[in-house]
């Protein structure tokens, strides 16, 4: 069993399981109980998702410095205790449960999941491939 990093509204992958969204909001446009059957997300999960003003340094993020601060800044967001207690749980259920987490974001080198499979990793998740 293994935690996926997915991008959210891609196609699931075989044996993929939960699909778990990190994300601030739900997608635009799309019906509540549509989620699922576009593989956006089965459960919405913001507690792992920057917070709007950490997000809106992501976005605005144009120089490798730049980047570096918002990924200090959302690394001490992970590191609250809430945050924290999260990915302790996910890394452990890695190693008994198939199931993904994801964002909307087409690059994961600029996107938070890359930090949370980092995270995730450092905590000792099995992460697929």
């Amino acid at each position: 069993m293994a935690i996926r990093i997915v991008r959210l509204g891609t196609a699931r992958a075989p044996g993929e399981g939960l699909r778990i969204g990190t994300v601030r909001r739900p997608p635009r446009g799309v019906p509540k109980s549509e989620f699922a059957s576009q593989d956006w997300y089965d459960v919405w999960y913001p507690n792992l998702a920057p917070s709007v003003e950490t997000m809106k340094m992501a976005q605005a993020a144009e120089t490798p410095a730049q980047w570096a601060a918002f990924g200090r800044k959302f690394r001490h967001e992970m590191a609250e205790p809430d945050a924290s207690r999260s990915l302790d749980l996910l890394a452990a259920l890695s190693h008994h449960s198939a199931f993904a987490i994801g964002c909307y974001c087409e690059d994961e080198a600029h996107c938070h999941r890359g930090f949370l499979r980092a995270l995730l990793a450092e905590r000792g998740a099995e992460i697929a491939d």
